[in-house]
């Protein structure tokens, strides 16, 4: 009996290692291709840049950045859900209030400015602006990009635990 829940652990385990992996691969195609113009595609993460403006060791940079990922992959599913109440809102005719949208944009900001994280800082101050739903949820999903770019390991393990509390 336990070496079913280990295969099927393993499986889930398999598929989001996969899904890990599929996001590197092709997360700079994805960003190059839909934010060109934002040029984010080869920015790469200065831990030492924070560390010296922040007066933080390498630590703790490190549980921040952590902690950051987490924040940004729990919020991609609250965009998404926002999104869609917007999508569902625009379908009946009634004004769409962006103010979700934003208010989880701002808060994701403040965090990715004061850990000096530029991809993500533009990502979302470009999410806090415009009201264009598709691209909206470009942004969400470059965001996740982002976060898994930063810590794949973190990502991993984070993206987990949510797949297992959705399943509970």
């Amino acid at each position: 009996m336990i070496n079913i829940y280990k295969e099927k652990r393993e499986q889930k385990n398999a598929e989001l290692r996969i899904l890990i992996d599929k996001m590197l691969d092709d997360g700079n195609y994805f960003l190059d291709k839909y934010f060109k113009d934002l040029d984010i595609a080869e920015y790469r993460y200065d831990i030492l840049e924070a560390m010296e403006e922040l007066c933080l060791d390498r630590s703790e940079v490190i549980q921040l950045v952590e902690d950051y990922v987490i924040q940004i992959l729990k919020s991609k599913s609250k965009f998404d859900k926002y999104i869609d109440k917007l999508i569902d809102d625009s379908s009946k005719n009634i004004d769409l209030d962006y103010g979700d949208i934003v208010n989880l944009a701002h808060k994701n900001l403040g965090v990715a400015r004061n850990l000096r994280i530029k991809d993500a800082s533009i990502v979302l101050e470009v999410i806090m602006s415009k009201t264009d739903l598709d691209y909206l949820r470009l942004c969400a999903k470059a965001l996740e990009i982002l976060a898994v770019k930063l810590n794949p390991k973190c990502a991993y393990d984070t993206l987990s635990l949510i797949r297992v509390k959705n399943s509970l």
